[in-house]
């Protein structure tokens, strides 16, 4: 897929895994309804957000090239967005949130391409171009929050999922493709809509991922800076909504400081948020996040981090205090006095040592599982990673020998040493047996028969974390969704429609159109009794050219707030933002 878009150095190192999300822009794709979606957002937000979202934002469009009266194109965004060390990738929709958050650990912006409906302007519950291109990228123009943003990622992919996180991801998903599919029964919608409130509602306790998760939300999507008393806007979804970004302010939005209490508030992506949180600086966004780390099984391993994997039925890797790192899919932990003692995982595991595969240890050499004992030996103060080459050969734990290894809390090893590894430090990380025996009390975890077993040394687990030590070593390149961005069939009226866009798109570009603005007034009168977009624009161009039809297009427009009143505020803003743009062309002079 890199070969077909405009790549740089920072794309170039996407593992494939993460590269099988990416699809190709298709800007020809884009209708002249799209365009004019998002022009009247970009000029709405940007009129607006420049009184209040973080100066970061206006001076990030700059930055990042992105253009208020056309949708970016990927190939030109990925030029410009190189110069402040990142890159931009097209997705289909919502990707699941540990690739999501990978993509920003390698310095990617994930930009779901399409675009909401008309009917969606101030707001929809899809990820789409707007969003992602006008919210996320001009903010990480911004040093500081760039960091946070990669930190986050690198973080929050190896956050811990559960079973339930993943119902809730595909609910979520199909929920946001219905509702922005044009023309889907209300029955459709509800009927998901109710699954996705139920999955909600079940009572879980929340994984991992499900809690970095809320963090993102209030912060990366939904948060504010400054003070709760005068807060301005950096979330991505506020930037985004020409809705939300104004009701966020107003005393009906509980306003609370940003702490890591914001892990448990959880949030609907359909409705408006009733509280937002506050965040003094990008700085404390950061303490937070560490905040939040420290309490990971990344950081904190042990019996809890062994048991999120295992709830998780997902491939996750644990640490030993060696370095030694085992990956694949945890089946049982043995425990004895609240730690474990014997780790036990199914089907195909792998052997890595700083996030690099051991050689000889892949999946096709443990491709039935992997067990192993964790701890110090029985009346042994001194653990085996911490034994010179003298205490070893003093335990008989050396080469050659036949020995037999008692751990605390019962489990024992007993058959002949073939070799050890080490790490790079000199420690002892794995010793291979033959004739191998292994026992928990009475019950045989491993025997000679099974081959040649390979035990792990360590005497805890420092850390564990979803997802591989070393992604080359498993096919991760197995995604699939089940369901797919919805494109809508066109039919012949709608197809006039965007010949009427096109033609004014045109005019106001100064090259040929086979109408002329009068005409486009005409038909949509006529045929198209609806829109409301088009018509501010020929409002917008007749201010300049026509006054004629200048009157008469905002009679009509005044005529249809009254028939709409559901949108009157809406072009109510299109009339304020032509006047504003004639008065500013006019004041040159």
């Amino acid at each position: 897929m890199l070969n077909s878009i405009e790549s740089n150095e920072i794309l170039e190192r996407l593992p494939a895994h993460l590269q099988q999300y990416i699809k190709a822009q298709n800007y020809e794709d884009y209708t002249p309804i799209n365009q004019a979606v998002w022009r009247y957002v970009m000029r709405k937000n940007v009129e607006y957000l420049s009184k209040v979202a973080h100066k970061s934002y206006l001076e990030g469009l700059k930055q990042t090239g992105i253009s208020i009266d056309h949708i970016p194109n990927m190939y030109g965004m990925n030029r410009i967005l190189k110069e402040i060390g990142w890159a931009a990738v097209a997705v289909d929709g919502f990707i699941p949130p540990a690739a999501f958050m990978e993509f920003q650990a390698y310095n990617v912006l994930v930009i779901a391409s399409d675009i909401r409906q008309l009917e969606n302007i101030e707001y929809t519950p899809a990820p789409d171009i707007i969003h992602e291109g006008a919210g996320h990228a001009p903010i990480i123009a911004n040093p500081e929050y760039a960091e946070y943003l990669r930190r986050f990622g690198e973080i929050g992919c190896k956050a811990i999922s559960s079973a339930h996180d993943y119902e809730v991801y595909e609910a979520i998903r199909k929920l946001s493709i219905l509702k922005e599919a044009e023309g889907t029964p209300l029955d459709e919608i509800a009927k998901i809509e109710k699954v996705v409130e139920d999955l909600q509602q079940k009572e879980v306790t929340p994984s991992e991922m499900s809690l970095i998760r809320n963090l993102h939300w209030w912060t990366v999507e939904y948060g504010l800076i400054g003070t709760p008393e005068d807060p301005k806007i950096y979330g991505a979804g506020l930037l985004s909504s020409i809705g939300e970004s104004k009701s966020c302010l107003t005393d009906k939005v509980k306003k609370i400081p940003y702490s890591i209490e914001a892990m448990q508030q959880e949030f609907d992506i359909t409705q408006p948020q009733p509280q937002l949180y506050v965040t003094p600086d990008f700085a404390h966004l950061s303490l937070v996040l560490e905040e939040f780390a420290n309490k990971m099984a990344l950081r904190k391993g042990g019996l809890s981090g062994i048991k999120k994997l295992i709830d998780s039925k997902g491939l996750g890797t644990i640490e030993f205090s060696t370095g030694l790192q085992v990956s694949g899919n945890f089946e049982n932990v043995i425990e004895f006095e609240g730690k474990p003692i014997y780790i036990q995982t199914k089907g195909k595991t792998a052997l890595a040592y700083r996030e690099k595969e051991l050689v000889g240890h892949g999946t096709k050499s443990h491709p039935e599982g992997f067990g192993s004992p964790i701890g110090k030996l029985k009346g042994i103060n001194l653990a085996i990673e911490d034994m010179s080459p003298r205490d070893l050969k003093a335990y008989h734990i050396y080469e050659g020998k036949n020995v037999t290894l008692e751990f605390e809390g019962g489990i024992t090893i007993n058959g002949e040493i073939i070799t050890g590894t080490r790490n790079l430090q000199g420690k002892i990380t794995l010793i291979s047996f033959k004739n191998c025996t292994v026992k928990y009390v009475d019950e045989v975890l491993f025997q000679p028969a099974w081959g040649r077993y390979d035990m792990a040394v360590g005497k805890e687990i420092v850390s564990a974390f979803a997802g591989p030590a070393d992604h080359h070593s498993f096919d991760l390149i197995t995604h699939q969704t089940s369901s797919k961005t919805i494109k809508t069939k066109k039919t012949a009226k709608k197809k006039e429609l965007e010949d009427l866009y096109e033609a004014v798109r045109h005019f106001r570009e100064g090259k040929n159109t086979k109408y002329s603005i009068q005409a486009v007034f005409d038909i949509l009168k006529k045929d198209h009794q609806e829109d409301w977009l088009l018509v501010t624009e020929i409002y917008e161009l007749a201010l300049e050219h026509d006054p004629k039809l200048a009157k008469m297009s905002k009679e009509y427009l005044e005529k249809l707030q009254q028939k709409r009143p559901k949108i009157a505020h809406l072009i109510e803003d299109g009339i304020s933002m032509a006047e504003t743009k004639l008065t500013a062309e006019t004041s040159k002079f």
